[in-house]
């Protein structure tokens, strides 16, 4: 009789919303949160996650719904890739703890909620004139911006995949 495989214990990464706070106490600290749509993974994401998870004892991220994606007007087909299939790529990776969702334009009330140490985004955004940042220092925490690595994104990557198939 053929055994069915079990699923890889990386998918015990992935949480819903309500769940997310319960297994968030349970990871060590310091928690360093980041968000995003992160919809076609690529060698700056990783090296952004990877830098992230060094900053702290675990590594939250939360990715914005398919509808919440839509509304950052990146494009009528994006995301490429659906929010289960882009938790389940988040999660495949080491430097990832916790992966959940959120469906509002900005993580500010799933970061209120979650309460992180540390607050990461990428290089182009101003921390200070984040409202997130405001909310996370409020309570003690604090907030940094790691720098890209130059040349990579997944939006020039969609461009670049148009270009080659005359799309």
């Amino acid at each position: 009789m053929p055994s069915h495989p079990q699923p890889p214990e990386f998918l015990k990464k992935i949480v819903s919303r309500e769940e997310a706070p319960r297994r968030l106490a349970a990871l060590p600290r310091p928690i360093v949160f980041t968000n995003g749509v992160f919809d076609v993974l690529h060698r700056g994401h990783a090296s952004y996650l990877a830098q992230a998870r060094t900053l702290g004892g675990s590594l939250v991220v939360a990715l914005n719904t398919d509808a919440s994606a839509r509304r950052l007007g990146k494009g009528p087909d994006r995301p490429l890739n659906n929010e289960q299939d882009r938790a389940i790529m988040m999660a495949a990776l080491e430097s990832v703890s916790l992966v959940t969702w959120f469906d509002e334009d900005t993580p500010l009330e799933l970061i209120s909620e979650l309460r992180p140490d540390l607050l990461v985004k990428g290089g182009d955004y101003d921390m200070d004139k984040l409202a997130e940042t405001a909310v996370v220092r409020a309570y003690g925490g604090d907030a940094r911006a790691i720098p890209f690595v130059d040349g990579y994104s997944t939006t020039a990557l969609v461009k670049k995949i148009r270009a080659a198939g005359g799309a």
